[in-house]
């Protein structure tokens, strides 16, 4: 991908909106409906605002450009040892694995 500096963007939003039984599959779920859109718009996103986010929904937004490239390609967000939990401070933590 080109240096964001050095082009013009050609900025883009998707709207994404999901149900899930759990918080850590709300999170694959998500991940991999913005992995199809970028893999089919051919779109890199860099922000997202959360409309509606609970532990089993969410209604967000997408918000990225055009990209004339990717480098390394994922392929997948699986749910292998995927893992979504809140902290004793009350945050969230996950543990991730895409497959590339």
């Amino acid at each position: 991908m080109k240096p964001l500096s050095s082009r013009k963007l050609n900025l883009v939003k998707r709207s994404i909106a999901i149900d899930a039984p759990d918080a850590t599959s709300l999170l694959v779920d998500f991940l991999g409906e913005a992995l199809v859109w970028m893999h089919t718009k051919r779109e890199a996103y860099v922000a997202v605002r959360f409309r509606t986010l609970t532990e089993s929904a969410l209604d967000a937004e997408l918000e990225g450009y055009i990209a004339d490239s990717f480098g390394e390609d994922i392929k997948a967000v699986t749910y292998h040892e995927a893992e979504v939990k809140r902290n004793v401070e009350g945050t969230w933590a996950t543990t991730i694995i895409f497959d590339v």
